[in-house]
């Protein structure tokens, strides 16, 4: 297996890799043109996206300057998707966002693993967790959602939150770590 398929299967895989090194700096070009656009350029930007992203809908969306990511190939965003300045996405594994979601500024999605094991971490072997986010789901401001998540429908995760573990449909969730305050009536 090639170090990208191991990346993409979440097994282990050598982060130094020549080939996952120039995707990433492919995907950096491709940003860097995104990100120094003219806002008025919109169709430009969808452009980019699209070119970089493994899905998006044919809804319109928007993602503000600045925006990162790792790959962008990973990432999937449904219908009527918005997010605001700052976005980024370490998308070393699959990133799934539903339909009607909108994304605060200052959103960071990781799906990078590291050893907490100092000699492995600096091996610069690491791993990756998908991050599912389903549809109608609001992500406060400065929100951190880690690898291995999961955010069902209809939730809203309060701006600062730093979201460790999945979130169940139907609810309102804060904190730090995040944790379900209130569930909504259906």
């Amino acid at each position: 297996m090639t170090e990208k398929e191991k990346m993409l299967s979440g097994q282990v895989y050598d982060a130094a890799d020549e080939q996952l090194i120039a995707e990433l700096m492919d995907t950096r070009v491709a940003l860097h043109e995104f990100n120094t656009l003219l806002p008025t350029q919109m169709e430009r930007m969808r452009a980019i996206i699209r070119q970089l992203f493994g899905h998006v809908a044919d809804d319109a969306f928007i993602i503000n300057q600045p925006f990162r990511c790792d790959y962008g190939s990973q990432i999937s965003i449904g219908r009527r998707f918005f997010a605001n300045f700052n976005f980024t996405v370490l998308d070393e594994a699959r990133v799934t966002i539903g339909d009607d979601c909108f994304i605060g500024p200052n959103v960071s999605i990781y799906t990078a693993c590291h050893s907490t094991d100092p000699v492995e971490r600096n091996s610069r072997r690491e791993w990756a967790l998908p991050v599912t986010i389903g549809h109608n789901v609001w992500i406060g401001g400065s929100v951190t959602i880690l690898p291995g998540v999961t955010i069902g429908d209809n939730v809203t995760i309060g701006a600062g939150s730093v979201v460790v573990r999945d979130i169940p449909s139907g609810t309102i969730a804060v904190g730090n770590p995040c944790r379900v305050v209130r569930s909504l009536e259906q």
